[in-house]
């Protein structure tokens, strides 16, 4: 074959520094529109993104010629920019992430989850929303770790 083919889709998952709720109402569109910019840029395609206060989700395309950490620096370092300029100078995130791959199967259902951050958040805070898709998915992990 001459030509090189993909289509992986991920689900992307982090939290501001120390779980802080840094990302008020007020940019949470604004920031999402960046940060779909960024992933456009690079030729990833988002189909769906949620700001919460203190974490995000995006479900989105990993491109074929960018390594994972990197698909995650193109969100972070320019987003973490952004929200400085817009009014949060001691802004950052987290400095891990979670990512999962995603079948096609599943796109629709990992959609909806996203979309429904606000009322899922209602009932399940981040840490215990990101230690269950740990333990359901069976990845190993430290706990001190997790957290920054």
């Amino acid at each position: 074959m001459t030509q090189s083919l993909s289509q992986v889709h991920v689900h992307i998952v982090f939290s501001t520094k120390n779980i802080q709720k840094l990302i008020p109402e007020n940019l949470r569109d604004a920031l999402q529109r960046y940060i779909i910019g960024c992933l456009h840029s690079i030729e990833s395609h988002v189909e769906a993104i949620y700001i919460n206060p203190d974490h995000l989700h995006i479900l989105c395309t990993l491109p074929r010629t960018i390594p994972i950490m990197t698909l995650v620096t193109k969100i972070k370092s320019p987003s973490s920019i952004w929200m400085k300029k817009h009014g949060s100078p001691s802004f950052s995130w987290q400095g891990g992430y979670a990512i999962f791959s995603v079948s096609k199967s599943n796109l629709s259902m990992v959609k909806r989850y996203i979309l429904n951050q606000p009322n899922h958040h209602k009932q399940v805070g981040y840490k215990e929303e990101l230690m269950f898709f740990l333990n359901k998915l069976g990845i190993e992990y430290q706990e001190q770790y997790l957290w920054d």
